[in-house]
């Protein structure tokens, strides 16, 4: 094996392992958002109303709604990766298996703790499965793809979709509370924190010395160790 092909696989499995680390990482800091009672993430919202409304489990809730959020992605032409259909499961797996391992807490000395770790770690999964570079998640192929077709900015698609689900949530029982608020405020600093300490370099590739082209210069290709973030 060439030292070329070592490092391409080497760059495969890290992207794999932050790939579903991140998104067992989500799921459990979802499901510390519940224990703590103090306020979801906006689709949190929806899937703890949907659990109160058929007494499924939030993380099989949260599968169910995945799986129909992505087929709205076939009359929008979306096109899914690994991490997408990945989100899918493994999110609603993780909070129901972080849900079983932490009962219920007691008192604010312990819940408000418990809220602020579980947004600080939402914000650290998120840098870990975006830089992964596998695709986006399911909601966030929706928002992109609506600001495809519609020409709308992603912030009102973004806005106008998490307010839909957060009503929706709430008029079905879903927890509103001081940890929405600070989901809100804090998680788009955090993201972008994170995607940075996690940015993967690009793949190394062999080095090939081409004949000077007869036709026009070739394009341009971009310096070595620049990653490419999707947007």
């Amino acid at each position: 094996m060439s030292d070329t092909t070592a490092r391409s696989t080497t760059h495969l499995t890290r992207r794999l392992v932050q790939l579903y680390a991140g998104l067992a990482l989500y799921g459990a800091s979802s499901a510390l958002l519940v224990r703590a009672g103090l306020g979801l993430e906006p689709w949190g919202v929806l899937h703890q109303g949907l659990t109160e409304l058929t007494g499924i489990s939030i993380g099989v809730v949260s599968i169910i709604v995945g799986a129909i959020v992505l087929l709205l992605w076939i009359p929008l032409r979306q096109r899914p990766g690994l991490g997408t259909v990945s989100n899918v499961f493994v999110v609603g797996l993780a909070m129901d298996g972080t849900l079983a391992l932490v009962g219920g807490l007691d008192g604010f000395g312990i819940r408000i703790p418990v809220m602020v770790l579980g947004i600080l770690l939402n914000g650290v999964a998120t840098g870990l499965y975006i830089s992964a570079r596998f695709g986006p998640g399911p909601r966030d192929g929706l928002m992109t793809g609506l600001n495809r077709v519609t020409g709308r900015s992603i912030r009102l698609v973004r806005t106008a979709i998490e307010v839909a689900v957060v009503v929706t949530g709430f008029l079905l029982g879903g927890s509103l509370g001081a940890g929405t608020v600070l989901y809100a405020l804090a998680i788009g600093p955090l993201a972008q924190l994170f995607l940075r300490v996690f940015e993967l370099p690009a793949p190394a590739t062999a080095t090939v010395t081409p004949a000077p082209p007869a036709g026009p210069d070739p394009v341009a290709t971009p310096p070595s160790g620049q990653a490419i973030l999707p947007q």
